[in-house]
């Protein structure tokens, strides 16, 4: 069927449909590794040092943390704790931007309809786009080089500041999986617009997973397990073949512990998200025992400066 627009699609080297054959990825990250584990709804400096510990105590790398609090949220001296165990750890950190909808005076988001909600986390007007700017700044002032991004037209701004040395070259953007992307050719748009990587909706099969890999080069940030606000999905078992299909793939756990996204956690919370990142990686050393995860400190991380 379509056989015109899957020729079309061939022509200009797209996948023609979603994967289901599951074809082994020969991408690697830059040290040839298949995998990295990254544990989201870090948000606070006392959760990411109970996840860092956790691993640590049953032998597992942590290669990756986001905050998703936003940076307005926090004061400088909690940032640069962060940065501190971070550099510790020799473990990625990205700081999610503040001012977005949200935390925004928006009518329309705050109605909590499905329809108003398609706004999604993006940005409203230009002030909103001028203060994200100002926030991912300040962050970058303070060390911090990895910015988890909500919106496409801050995307591209930012990438556009990164080449003409308005901010460092080594900040890094990682887009976020609250803009709702999932298929190739919107992965291949936000490729062209200065991804370093990409968060799919969390809730794509494994062939739409696949055909993801077909279309980009950046690694995919995918969630292997999810709150019960945006699904409650535990995908452990399919951890090992995600790692396999994607690759190089962040594979981000931890989040079934909390009950929702954006939220503050706590001590507690990040024992039960560092166990949940156990569980995942174990798995993925069981059942893709040829798979390679990333040691820390190398230098593609966004490692605080």
């Amino acid at each position: 069927m379509f056989d015109q627009t899957r020729a079309y699609l061939r022509r200009k080297e797209l996948p023609t449909g979603d994967r289901y054959d599951l074809p082994t990825s020969e991408m690697r990250f830059p040290d040839g590794a298949h995998y990295r584990i990254e544990v989201p709804t870090c948000n606070s400096a006392v959760t990411f040092r109970a996840i860092m510990e956790t691993a640590e105590k049953h032998g597992v790398t942590i290669n990756r943390v986001d905050d998703t609090f936003g940076i307005m949220r926090h004061t400088d001296e909690s940032i640069l704790e962060y940065a501190s165990i971070a550099k510790q750890y020799e473990c990625e950190v990205t700081f999610s931007i503040g001012p977005r909808a949200t935390y925004d005076t928006s009518a329309q988001r705050a109605v909590g309809s499905e329809e108003a909600g398609r706004i999604g986390y993006r940005l409203r007007g230009m002030e909103q786009v001028i203060r994200a700017v100002e926030d991912a700044k300040r962050a970058i002032d303070l060390g911090i080089r990895g910015i988890l991004v909500y919106d496409e037209g801050f995307l591209w701004l930012m990438n556009e500041m990164r080449k003409d040395g308005e901010i460092p070259k080594d900040v890094r953007f990682k887009l976020s999986a609250h803009c709702g992307h999932g298929n190739p050719i919107a992965f291949k748009v936000l490729e062209q617009l200065g991804a370093d990587t990409i968060n799919p909706a969390r809730d794509l099969t494994l062939p739409m997973i696949a055909s993801l890999r077909q279309a980009v080069k950046v690694p995919l940030d995918i969630h292997i397990d999810n709150p019960k606000s945006t699904g409650g999905m535990i995908r452990t078992y399919e951890a090992p073949e995600i790692a396999r299909i994607a690759a190089p793939v962040h594979l981000k756990t931890g989040n079934s512990a909390l009950t929702s996204h954006g939220i503050p956690t706590t001590q507690n919370e990040g024992v039960n998200m560092g166990i949940q990142a156990v569980l995942a990686t174990r798995m993925v050393r069981k059942y893709f025992p040829e798979g390679i995860q990333s040691k820390n400190g190398i230098k593609d991380l966004a490692i605080p400066k």
